[in-house]
């Protein structure tokens, strides 16, 4: 059986505090406390799922509670509810400013405290779990760097150039988001190819090569298909981000608008920081080499619109690489 989440209820009148007891101890593990600054200790030794918090109290007002709570990084993420017999709409407005995610008001409806209570620990619950989803993403797209001679770091970089040239050709913010967090599986299908063919000094055969050119499938293959929207999008990446505008890439030798958005710009920005990084095999290449380079693949490797927005975002793009420097 799941173990109950906690919640904290804060009021400086036991009468109230025993009213939310009778309405939530059955479904919650509860905390009480009958001050701001009790309840400020409290969360330092018990941290809470939720909060419900009066708003006026003697010394530390909900509101200055709630500022407090929101500046802490280990509370932050807690919702906090306001119960209060404030109905000013301007108290309200100051409520949500310091951070409150909702409002009840006094006297308290029983159906409505269990509804509000329900609704905000599913929301907690839910980005839980896209955090989690996030954390697997990321360890698995760490887990193809030990096959290969590229970097943690690496990974970092490419990710984020890759948000910073989606929210320039018009990405929503959260589809930009998306691909940062999806981006670090683009090489995962390397952990499929041989060590004596991945990690070969030299020049690789033709048959080396064609067992190279699988690592998209692969990679494809071992994402799956999920219902979730992020995954769908490294799938489309692993699998994509090296075919070529020209159609001379692989594995399917896709060209043009053909090749998805996502993966036009992952192999712009996989490419970039590959060349400006130092690797066992070679000197990083001068910014001014590197471009030049993207510029003469323009409509051939690359799409062109997406050289012009490397040059346009190459101020953020280079903060990015000052940022992650090995």
């Amino acid at each position: 059986m799941s173990e109950k989440r906690t919640i904290l209820l804060v009021d400086d009148e036991p009468t109230n505090l025993q009213v939310l007891r009778t309405v939530l101890q059955q479904q919650y593990r509860l905390l009480f406390a009958k001050s701001g600054e009790e309840a400020l200790a409290l969360v330092v030794t018990d941290l809470p799922d939720l909060i419900l918090l009066d708003v006026m109290m003697p010394g530390l007002t909900g509101f200055d509670v709630c500022a407090r709570l929101k500046a802490n990084p280990a509370t932050r993420a807690v919702p906090v509810i306001f119960v209060t017999a404030l109905k000013d709409e301007m108290d309200e407005a100051t409520g949500f400013d310091v951070g409150a995610v909702d409002y009840i008001t006094k006297p308290i409806s029983p159906a409505i405290v269990r509804a509000r209570v329900k609704t905000h620990l599913s929301l907690v619950q839910a980005d839980e779990l896209k955090q989690t989803r996030l954390q697997v993403i990321q360890r698995l797209g760490r887990a193809a760097e030990y096959k290969d001679n590229e970097t943690g770091l690496h990974v970092m970089r490419m990710s984020h150039y890759a948000q910073i040239l989606a929210l320039a050709y018009g990405f929503t913010e959260q589809q930009a988001e998306d691909l940062l967090h999806a981006a670090p599986m683009h090489d995962i299908g390397k952990i499929g190819i041989a060590d004596s063919v991945l990690l070969k000094p030299g020049k690789l055969t033709a048959d080396e090569y064609r067992e190279m050119q699988q690592h998209p499938l692969i990679g494809a293959e071992i994402i799956g298909d999920c219902e979730s929207a992020l995954l769908q999008m490294a799938k489309v990446v692993a699998l994509y981000h090296h075919e070529k505008w020209d159609g001379s890439g692989y594995p399917h030798g896709l060209a043009g608008n053909a090749i998805p958005l996502e993966a036009r710009i992952v192999a712009v920005s996989d490419v970039f920081d590959a060349l400006t990084s130092t690797r066992p095999y070679k000197q990083a290449w001068s910014i001014e080499d590197t471009m030049a380079h993207m510029q003469a693949q323009k409509g051939l490797h690359f799409e062109p619109q997406l050289i012009e927005l490397l040059e346009q975002q190459l101020p953020a793009i280079l903060a990015i690489k000052q940022r992650w420097a090995e």
